[in-house]
C-alpha cells in the first residue's frame, strides 16, 4: 500500500493536540519517523530525549489545533 505521509503526519500532528498539557506540551506516543518529520518541519521540539512529551512550537500550536477540529470535530 502506498500511504500518504502527508496526510500521516497531519492526523498525528492533530491527535498529538488531543494530549495536550500544561500550555504547549503533548504526550509523544507515536511512530518515531513521524515525530521526526513533525520536528523537521518546525512544529514540535525534538522528540528524542528521555521526556515523555514535546513542546509544540507556536505555529506548530495553531496547526494543531486547526487539524484537530478539521479531522475529529463532528459537524453541525
Amino acid at each position: 500500500m502506498d500511504l500518504d505521509q502527508d496526510k500521516i503526519d497531519d492526523a498525528v500532528l492533530g491527535l498529538l493536540y488531543l494530549g495536550l498539557h500544561d500550555g504547549e506540551r503533548a504526550w509523544k506516543n507515536f511512530d518515531w519517523d513521524v515525530m521526526t518529520r513533525l520536528h523537521e518541519r518546525g512544529y514540535i521540539s525534538d522528540p528524542r530525549n528521555k521526556t515523555k512529551s514535546v513542546v509544540f512550537t507556536g505555529e506548530g500550536l495553531e496547526q494543531a489545533a486547526q487539524l484537530f477540529q478539521k479531522l475529529f470535530a463532528k459537524g453541525e
